[in-house]
């Protein structure tokens, strides 16, 4: 297999803009940005277009501002599931001309609604985006979100449950958007991954810092408890050659922790050059 494509998410630098991300990924030597609508200001997306084209960078994977189906106490945006549906059609018809590798999605999670309603509401949500997509000639992907923090983000958490719901959608272009953070610790998941990772439309990396303090307390590549080499090992033997982008949320207050030893805190070219390096390592070290 050719050498992996390194990108990173712009939420890894969340305090600095669109340009000044080119800058920095440029410098830290990685091949991509997963561009994150939000951070692009608006009215200026031919401009902003032209400086990724002279940065030399691809677009990898990216995200809508919109986020879910359902809402996300922690991102701002509508209550009404129709208008975020809206919402993150029209962020895929603004980055389809950047040429993202794929755009990842969320269901969100249940609410204040009952169950089956919840599950409908998203089942004909993701129906809609994965359309969109497909006129877009864009890849689009379901992210399952971790066990842990489902009531506040998901009504999916494992590559299994993933694949029913897009059973029930129906859609040929909707697949998965892995993320190690999310899924490292779900049962059977090298067996799930050997045997799904052609549907997988990207990779978020990142690592489990031991202890956890929250959703936004992530370690880089290699520095946490994951077996990033077995989950590396296992996408290559199931046929991911896909995009693998850096995405850590390391609060500094921005949320509603402060950790003191936050990454959010370093120079930004150090982050990254230390997290490819430990994505590097883990990479010689996978095994099938």
């Amino acid at each position: 297999m050719a050498e992996p494509r390194f990108s990173v998410c712009e939420l890894t630098t969340l305090a600095l803009p669109f340009e000044q991300d080119l800058e920095v990924y440029g410098r830290a030597g990685v091949d991509g940005i997963g561009i994150a609508e939000a951070k692009l200001p608006a009215g200026e997306d031919a401009a902003l277009l032209d400086l990724l084209r002279q940065s030399g960078l691809a677009a990898g994977i990216c995200l809508t501002a919109g986020l879910s189906v359902l809402p996300l106490s922690k991102f701002p945006g509508p209550a009404d599931p129709d208008e975020r549906v809206e919402a993150v059609c029209a962020g895929i018809g603004r980055l389809a001309p950047f040429e993202p590798g794929c755009i990842y999605c969320l269901t969100g999670p249940r609410g204040t609604y009952e169950a089956a309603e919840a599950r409908q509401i998203a089942v004909d949500g993701l129906r809609r985006i994965a359309r969109c997509a497909a006129e877009a000639g864009v890849p689009i992907g379901v992210e399952p979100i971790h066990a842990s923090i489902r009531d506040d983000w998901t009504l999916v958490s494992s590559i299994p449950e993933t694949l029913e719901l897009l059973a029930e959608v129906g859609e040929p272009n909707l697949g998965i958007g892995f993320d190690v953070w999310h899924l490292w610790d779900t049962p059977g998941l090298l067996d799930d991954i050997r045997a799904h990772a052609k549907r997988f439309v990207g990779v978020h990396v990142n690592d489990w810092r031991d202890p956890t303090r929250g959703w936004n307390d992530r370690a880089l590549p290699g520095e946490g408890i994951a077996d990033l080499p077995a989950i590396l090992g296992a996408l290559e033997a199931g046929g991911y050659e896909g995009w693998y982008d850096l995405e850590v949320f390391s609060d500094n207050g921005v949320f509603e922790d402060d950790y003191p030893d936050s990454l959010w805190n370093l120079d930004p070219v150090e982050l990254i050059t230390r997290a490819r390096a430990g994505f590097e390592r883990a990479w010689e070290a996978r095994r099938a």
